[in-house]
């Protein structure tokens, strides 16, 4: 049986031994790499968005309907001679399982890979019956020798090296293997399940799809081996969750076309395998096979009926949401899941498994949406775990103290802009003169020293606006700045930089004083109240700007405005027009200077600096802005070094970097280390979040390279 800890100081200790394993890292950093090609060619020519929208909309379609599809699978499965079981809980799929093998006479069962078999933790139950259980997935076979759950969804045994698999062979034959000789060892696997094969009497499967309108599963493997325990024992049983119930096979091949390439990055599986009723077998006394199909509930019609969690029933099991995770990336399955793992793992694990293995894991997440982008059912995941986080805390019935201060402080602008006030006053004993705060206080855990922190800035932008603010008399089209937290306190002079330009193109620029927090870290918290609330300050702020535009040098704020706004404020009538008003404005700065301002080369100076760029998680997938800040780079003359990995997390997340340093810390070496690598002098980024963690990092660590704002550099190279 798994257990995941259910505090964060335990978590957090697992997780830095996680980091701790070299051939862990290594190993899953040439997976994403050679992943993220492979499935970049395997939907080459394909409209892979109109498919994502398929799927989900099948999908969508089938859930609320679940009773009735498996009533008409049923009928139609039994009328082919399989018997059909259904089990509210993991605990009776499990005793249905045993039951039926009580009564044929079972005494060895071989098993093909299934996550529902995992969930349901069956070869301990069998086990526990006095059954012998092999698993026949190379993979699931050797994490169970190893008495391991899997550690990826479809590479269970991802994480273990070849060494360790030939220990593991050598003590379990007696025979001496060496772990060069990958021959010898698939020889002894071979040998060794081709007898389990050959003796046993039951086969248990899971199921891909099951097929309502002709009551077929189909089986989706690379291995033959899910054939073999399908087709060899005289008892077939399949346990299946009733999210894999689909109507009909057109839909069950539309899942298909995205299923292996998203999975794997193949055009289609080794093997794709339709079983419809019980077929002849000669091991079988009555001359035919007994085919068994128990369906688990185990929370599945209470998720159906969800309005929001309901789409997680989507997932098509592919794990993609793990191959792209920077934080799976960086301390593998085991450490980033219960049963299931990855994002989906995040929210399945508080319905499947109970509150208590969610609680910490359910934290671990950047927000970066690299998980949302690759989904092939079109799941929002960070949204759902976001969701899952609250649902955790209401069954609990607690609040931590981080979400009552930010309940408390951010539904009140004043008191909200009082305390970053007077924190400057709280920084400048520990940092002098210095713009950064290069040594903490003590009573912050040494783990959080990987980086220098900014000093809050004694006048913020809202402060100097009367001063900084452009003059235009005739202007051609008129902007409202969304400062945010950190361009308005922190980093005025991110804005302040770009005004020249605006101003220089006849932009009206306006900086309406009732803005405040966009309510990000409310809604990463899982206050959503709170975000909405503080989502009704700012529209109402903004409504009488007048403006054109909404302009935002933060990423964050940005995709939170656009994309979480309408999810907070979208099922209110009252909102849906001054909603569309406010976020069909927002735009970004490179958008905004690249394709409405139309800026020209000849308006800069152009430097030729090597230049590197980090692309905000929320720019690139959240706003789905990728080309326009390397095109502003070219425009204004700067020399564009690519580096490695540009767009995945630089690890800040907000309060993520305070509540997991760890991970915060190792991202941001590896991302700083690949910038270092290009050559650059000059790394630029479009969010002021991710360049309090980029600065800092290279401060700390005595870099060379400049950090800064891609607003910054572009402004600084503006001809007079």
């Amino acid at each position: 049986m798994i257990r995941t800890p259910g505090d964060v100081k335990t978590y957090r200790k697992e997780l830095r031994e996680a980091l701790q394993n070299t051939f862990l890292r290594q190993t899953l950093d040439n997976f994403a790499a050679a992943y993220r090609e492979s499935r970049a060619k395997a939907f080459e020519g394909m409209d892979l968005e109109s498919l994502i929208a398929e799927i989900a909309s099948r999908k969508d379609s089938a859930l609320p309907r679940l009773d009735e599809l498996l009533a008409e699978f049923k009928r139609n499965a039994e009328s082919v001679g399989a018997v059909i079981h259904e089990a509210a809980t993991a605990q009776e799929a499990n005793e249905i399982i045993a039951r039926i093998a009580r009564e044929g006479g079972v005494r060895k069962v071989i098993k093909s890979k299934s996550m529902t078999a995992e969930e349901t933790f069956l070869n301990d139950h069998l086990e526990r019956e006095g059954l012998q259980v092999t698993e026949t997935d190379l993979g699931e076979w050797i994490i169970q020798l190893r008495r391991e759950g899997p550690s990826h969804m479809v590479m269970p045994a991802i994480h273990l090296s070849r060494h360790q698999v030939a220990e593991l062979f050598a003590r379990v034959t007696g025979e001496p293997m060496d772990p060069d000789d990958i021959e010898k060892m698939v020889k002894v696997a071979r040998r060794t399940l081709r007898r389990a094969y050959l003796e046993a009497d039951m086969g248990v499967s899971g199921a891909n799809f099951a097929i309502a309108d002709s009551g077929t599963l189909g089986l989706v493997t690379n291995e033959g081996n899910a054939r073999l325990v399908t087709t060899l024992p005289r008892i077939h049983v399949a346990l299946v969750g009733l999210d894999k119930l689909v109507p009909d096979l057109e839909t069950a091949l539309t899942i298909l076309k995205a299923l292996p390439r998203n999975a794997t990055g193949q055009a289609i599986s080794t093997y794709v395998t339709w079983i419809t009723g019980a077929v002849e077998c000669a091991a079988a006394p009555s001359g035919r096979k007994e085919l068994h199909i128990v369906f688990l509930d185990n929370g599945r019609r209470a998720l159906a009926k969800n309005p929001v969690f309901s789409q997680a029933l989507r997932c098509v099991r592919c794990g993609a949401c793990a191959n792209v995770c920077p934080i799976y990336r960086l301390v593998g399955g085991h450490n980033y899941g219960h049963v299931y793992i990855g994002a989906i793992g995040l929210i399945l694990t508080a319905f499947y498994h109970g509150v208590e293995n969610a609680r910490a894991l359910v934290l671990n997440c950047l927000n970066c949406q690299a998980c949302k982008a690759v989904c092939p059912a079109g799941i929002d995941l960070p949204h759902l775990i976001k969701n899952a986080t609250r649902h955790v805390l209401d069954r609990e019935g607690r609040r931590p103290l981080k979400n009552v201060l930010l309940r408390t402080v951010l539904k009140d602008r004043k008191l909200f802009h009082f305390l970053l006030r007077k924190a400057y006053l709280a920084q400048k004993p520990l940092a002098g003169d210095e713009p950064l705060l290069r040594h903490l206080p003590l009573f912050f855990d040494k783990a959080h020293g990987f980086r220098s922190l900014p000093v809050v800035n004694p006048r913020p932008l809202r402060d100097r606006w009367d001063r900084v603010r452009p003059d235009e008399k005739a202007p051609r089209m008129r902007v409202a700045l969304f400062g945010g937290c950190l361009v308005d306190f922190v980093y005025p002079e991110q804005a302040e930089s770009v005004l020249p330009i605006l101003e220089k193109h006849a932009v009206a620029v306006d900086y309406p004083m009732d803005q405040t927090c966009c309510g990000l870290p409310a809604l990463m918290a899982a206050e959503k109240e709170t975000a909405r609330d503080v989502a009704v300050q700012n529209i109402r702020a903004f409504e009488d700007s007048g403006a054109d535009w909404i302009l935002t040098l933060c990423a964050s704020c940005g995709s939170h405005l656009k994309e979480n706004y309408p999810k907070l404020l979208g099922d209110d009538p009252a909102w849906k027009e001054r909603l569309q008003a406010f976020t069909g404005k927002v735009i970004d700065l490179s958008s905004f200077l690249v394709k409405v301002l139309k800026i020209q080369p000849e308006d800069f100076r152009g430097t030729g600096a090597k230049t590197a760029y980090h692309a905000p998680c929320h720019l690139c997938r959240g706003l789905k802005v990728v080309e326009e800040p390397r095109k502003l780079l070219d425009i204004a003359g700067f020399q564009y070094v690519p580096a490695p990995d540009e767009d995945v997390c630089c690890g800040f997340g907000g309060s993520y970097s305070l509540e997991f340093p760890e991970i915060s810390a190792e991202l941001l070496k590896r991302k700083l280390d690949h910038v270092e690598a290009a050559g650059a002098e000059l790394l630029v980024t479009d969010c002021p979040g991710c360049v309090l963690q980029l600065r800092g990092g290279m401060d700390k660590r005595g870099g060379r390279v400049r950090v800064c704002h891609i607003g910054e550099a572009v402004g600084e190279g503006l001809k007079d």
